[in-house]
């Protein structure tokens, strides 16, 4: 006779190759069900954008049917984002699991656009996203996003954009075209302090917030003002930029922020008559600071035409081609992020305190 226990014995081979955990010991592994020789079961993941996903559950399949006795595996994949242990006892923004900034150390290296396509990506493989656009100098997202009306109110509660699926808002809402904001420290901790506390984010899996490039007061304010599950921070290939990203990554660590890795953004060119790859920014070097500086590469995106016309157009690539492959090099990144916020929420359930894993 087939049972519980020999199927979640069976199970117990079955690791989780970021948490470094049986799938049974997570807690992955519910509503088990046997009926004579057919078994069912479900696998809870910790987030919808799992990118071992299929390959979990095709062990788990194989470990069960060598059972003797069981004649068919029904396997459903679920999920369910655990929230940062800090962000949820947050009451500034109290139906948000995850905060994740998008960071960079200078500007032009395209960290909107990541930002966007990340909280697409993320949104498009089913988890609840919200998008803040922190860069109150220069507000790109509403751009980006393709967002033309202006958000909401109910009382004196601000209601976000929703646009493609995700909530969004941005300073950039409530300026002129011709109109600049020229802010000092305390109405740029202010205008955080408004974007998080006085919107009506709701229930939300991940926050992403573009910020602004640098170091400065919003980052902050943002570190100080909320828990934030983690930062992936922006940069391009060659040594100029990474040398200022590094300033980023050591202003977190500063601020007891975790840095969840390193994002290489204009990777490499392929030319779309001859197809020859060309590193036009150099390539690897986000790479190799990941490697020195110990902290994950979640991956590299390509440098493409496509993305800036999309981009201007209002429909990221991973609304406009969701099936390109800059497109998958988009969701590769957003997969490998999820992992690291669910390592680092795992971490901090056991531990207390968080080692990133890479």
């Amino acid at each position: 006779m087939i049972t519980e226990a020999a199927v979640l014995q069976a199970l117990r081979v079955v690791q989780d190759p970021d948490l470094h955990r049986d799938i049974v010991a997570l807690g992955f592994v519910k509503n088990v069900s046997i009926s004579g020789g057919a078994v069912s079961f479900d696998i809870e993941l910790t987030t919808p954008a799992c990118p071992v996903r299929e390959r979990m559950q095709a062990e788990a399949r194989d470990v069960v049917s060598a059972i003797p006795g069981v004649a068919s595996v029904k396997i459903r994949m679920t999920s369910q984002v655990r929230p940062s242990p800090g962000v949820a006892k947050e009451q500034l923004i109290p139906g948000v699991r995850n905060v994740l900034p998008v960071a960079s150390g200078k500007g032009g290296v395209g960290k909107s656009t990541v930002s966007a396509n990340l909280a697409l990506a993320l949104s498009a493989m089913g988890a609840r996203v919200g998008l803040m656009d922190a860069d109150v100098y220069g507000p790109s997202i509403p751009t980006i996003m393709g967002v033309k009306e202006p958000p909401g109110m109910i009382g004196e509660r601000i209601i976000p954009v929703d646009q493609y699926g995700i909530k969004v808002m941005s300073m950039g809402f409530f300026l002129r075209d011709d109109q600049a904001v020229v802010w000092r420290g305390p109405m740029l901790a202010k205008m955080v302090e408004q974007f998080l506390g006085g919107v009506e984010w709701g229930e939300l899996d991940y926050l992403v917030i573009d910020l602004p490039p640098g170091t400065g007061d919003v980052q902050l304010t943002l570190c100080q003002r909320i828990p934030i599950s983690g930062a992936a921070i922006v940069s391009t290939p060659q040594d100029v930029a990474l040398r200022v990203a590094e300033k980023a990554i050591h202003m977190f660590r500063q601020l007891n922020t975790p840095v969840l890795g390193l994002i290489e953004n204009m990777s490499y060119f392929v030319c779309g008559h001859c197809g020859e790859r060309e590193n036009i920014f150099d390539n690897g070097g986000a790479r190799r600071a990941s490697d020195r500086l110990a902290i994950p590469f979640l991956g590299e995106i390509p440098l493409a035409s496509s993305i800036r016309v999309d981009s201007d157009a209002g429909r990221p690539t991973v609304i406009a081609a969701p099936e390109s492959a800059l497109s998958r090099a988009f969701f590769g990144v957003a997969e490998n992020l999820a992992a690291q916020v669910s390592v680092t929420n795992m971490q901090q359930e056991l531990t207390g305190s968080v080692q990133i894993s890479f």
